[in-house]
């Protein structure tokens, strides 16, 4: 799809259970241009169960003539600040509608949320090598947390650490 002939007109809506299989799509997405496709395990009963029964996190889908994005995130707790934040687990939009506005519209609205539900802090992590990304973050005034490593225990590992 030629860029210069993409409508950018477009919507954010909170997904729905019948929107999982799309949501699948997005993530496969997602992992193909963060070079991860391989680490992707996610199916649509697994998805919808968390998602829409159990309520462990939330998306908005972004909509223009079809769904071209989306956003997942979820509440964590900082005991510094002593109130909830919101943290970005996965956002995406299809290459053909970036540099259109969508992202930074979608970041702002992000901002709204986090502000009105009382939440202290909007957060997220990016991969080190992805660059357009991190430009895109650094013009919102995005702060990197150089000081800390993620750490994480896979399904894997923490089987091994209860043996």
């Amino acid at each position: 799809m030629d860029k210069t002939q993409v409508n950018t007109t477009y919507t954010f809506i909170p997904a729905t259970k019948t929107d999982t299989a799309k949501i699948i799509c997005l993530i496969k997405e997602l992992a193909e241009y963060e070079k991860l496709a391989k680490e992707v395990t996610v199916d649509e009963k697994t998805l919808s169960y968390w998602l829409f029964e159990k309520k462990t996190a939330e998306v908005l889908l972004v909509k223009a003539e079809r769904i071209i994005g989306f956003v997942l995130y979820f509440y964590n707790f900082s005991t510094f600040l002593g109130k909830p934040g919101i943290y970005i687990e996965d956002l995406y939009i299809k290459p053909a509608y970036r540099n259109k506005g969508i992202g930074k519209a979608l970041m702002l609205h992000l901002a709204k949320l986090t502000l009105a539900k009382g939440c202290g802090r909007l957060e997220w992590s990016c991969l080190n090598w992805n660059q357009p990304s991190i430009a895109f973050y650094h013009k919102l005034e995005a702060k990197p947390l150089d000081d800390w490593t993620t750490f994480r225990l896979d399904e894997t590992a923490l089987k091994k650490l209860l043996k």
